[in-house]
């Protein structure tokens, strides 16, 4: 896990709107406890950490971080597929056309 993992923990919870104590309830924990994972003073266990992952929505891969080249591919098309499965199919279409464009390049 990177070192940075307290902070995007915070700013994922503000992207949120949701307080500490919020989240500690939805994770069974304490405030505190929250605020010591957001200053890097605790880390999240990996069950705490999966059950954030389903809280906000994140992949456990971007919360970790990670350290193969090949697994942050992964992690970056799992990314993209999250980012657009809202997409209605029109506008995916589309945006296949764009990558297919950008291939040539």
């Amino acid at each position: 896990m990177t070192s940075d993992l307290g902070k995007k923990v915070k700013q994922i919870r503000l992207a949120h709107h949701l307080t500490q104590d919020q989240v500690a309830k939805a994770l069974g924990v304490t405030p505190g406890y929250i605020s010591n994972v957001e200053n890097n003073r605790s880390l999240m266990t990996l069950r705490m950490l999966t059950y954030y992952a389903q809280l906000t929505g994140m992949s456990l891969d971007y919360l970790a971080g990670t350290i193969d080249q090949d697994y942050k591919d992964d992690a970056l098309d799992r990314e993209i597929l999250n980012a657009l499965r809202d997409f209605p199919s029109e506008k995916k279409e589309k945006l296949i056309h764009i990558i297919q464009l950008m291939k040539d390049f």
